[in-house]
């Protein structure tokens, strides 16, 4: 089987909610990242065979298949590279990667750009969801078979992060001292241009944009003011302690050996394993626990032979269980920060999450790392990379 080589990986700052970017287009913020990725590879852009972004909320402004009118949005990708909207929810453009990784290595393709874009400003997170109740097209679970099967009518992230914290027993301060070092890492991270590589300064004179860094790290973010903030659900959970609500954009180009060679680039890193796992619904949040264990046993190695790992904080406890459970090491896991102080820009954190990781991994010249992504459903993608000396 031939190998899916990641050639490079990029992203546009976080922005923050109602923040710089939250005047972008989605569809715009998708053209941008394209166009930076096929500008800064010298990429022969009709030779890519397809596209592929993950979307969350796909109503308004990102319904239509944003990636599509993202091509089309584009300076550099000419209307002959086709291209697709997937939603696996928070794990979307991860599983866009997935996807184009599989082509790759398949045979099928050559050329494939993963990604993802979530403007939370401008489309709310369910917005989908209300839209169509208040159209009258009904709600997404049913009661015939969802409630009966489970009992509930609505499967719900704070719910799912709050069952967590009570099954693990987990402590308030205890989420928030992650919540803190989230920050602490991200500042340290950002000051000393761990960022540079990975990162798109969004630049638009016309909007009167010019974003360079991520909105949300809080260089003063303290214990003592987590603490002070009021729990969503009359539990630990706060909005201290779960991701932020970010606009952003994200892309990874994928070839095969033919394709680098072929074009004189020189890859990065490869798609070494890929797994996926469901897990209880009602709780949710879990999914990257089975989907680690099961792609350790695909790859034939232990969570001791992966160097960083970078699980996403949709809420602060997830991070936390997955630690216990895999018997993982806090010092390799989301060192430059995560999604509490970075965002989580939904449909874009995978493949924002892969550029961090193979970043940081080129710093410590690090072999491999991991990715795993919590998703509503109580699904999780794992991806492990593995870093080419190049």
């Amino acid at each position: 089987m031939s190998k899916a080589y990641i050639v490079d990986a990029i992203r546009t700052p976080g922005g923050k909610r109602n923040g710089s970017l939250s005047v972008v287009h989605p569809v715009d913020l998708g053209a941008y990242v394209l166009d930076a990725l096929v500008e800064r590879n010298k990429l022969d852009a009709e030779a890519i065979d397809d596209v592929i972004f993950g979307c969350v909320t796909q109503v308004g402004a990102q319904a239509n298949n944003l990636a599509r009118n993202a091509v089309l949005a584009s300076k550099l990708i000419p209307q002959s590279v086709p291209a697709v909207t997937v939603d696996r929810q928070c794990g979307s453009s991860q599983q866009a990667l997935h996807f184009a990784a599989q082509a790759v290595m398949s045979g099928t393709q050559d050329i494939v750009i993963a990604g993802g874009v979530e403007s939370m400003s401008l489309v709310s997170i369910g917005a989908n969801v209300a839209d169509g109740k208040a159209a009258g097209h009904g709600q997404p679970y049913s009661a015939q078979g969802i409630n009966a099967n489970y009992g509930v009518d609505w499967f719900h992230q704070t719910i799912g992060a709050e069952l967590i914290v009570e099954e693990w027993g987990l402590s308030r301060a205890e989420i928030d001292s992650f919540a803190v070092l989230s920050h602490q890492r991200a500042v340290k991270a950002r000051d000393a241009g761990h960022f540079d590589r990975e990162i798109v300064p969004y630049i638009d004179p016309s909007l009167g944009i010019d974003l360079q860094r991520d909105e949300g790290i809080r260089d003063t973010c303290s214990l003592e003011g987590l603490a002070g903030l009021k729990p969503i659900s009359n539990g630990a959970i706060t909005a201290g302690n779960a991701s932020q609500i970010t606009d952003g954009a994200s892309a990874v180009l994928v070839m095969s050996e033919a394709a680098v060679k072929r074009y004189g680039l020189t890859p990065r890193a490869v798609v070494h394993t890929m797994a996926i796992a469901g897990d209880d619904p009602i709780k949710m949040l879990t999914g990257p626990i089975p989907a680690t264990k099961k792609l350790l046993e695909k790859a034939g190695i232990s969570i001791d032979d992966i160097d960083l790992y970078e699980v996403n904080e949709a809420f602060a406890p997830v991070p936390l269980v997955w630690l216990r459970e895999l018997n993982a090491s806090m010092d390799k896991l989301n060192v430059n920060g995560g999604g509490v102080a970075l965002g989580h820009p939904l449909g874009a954190t995978g493949t924002k999450l892969i550029a961090t990781l193979l970043c940081e991994l080129e710093r410590r010249k690090a072999r491999f790392g991991l990715v795993a992504i919590c998703e509503s459903g109580g699904t999780a993608n794992a991806t492990l990379i593995e870093r080419l000396d190049g």
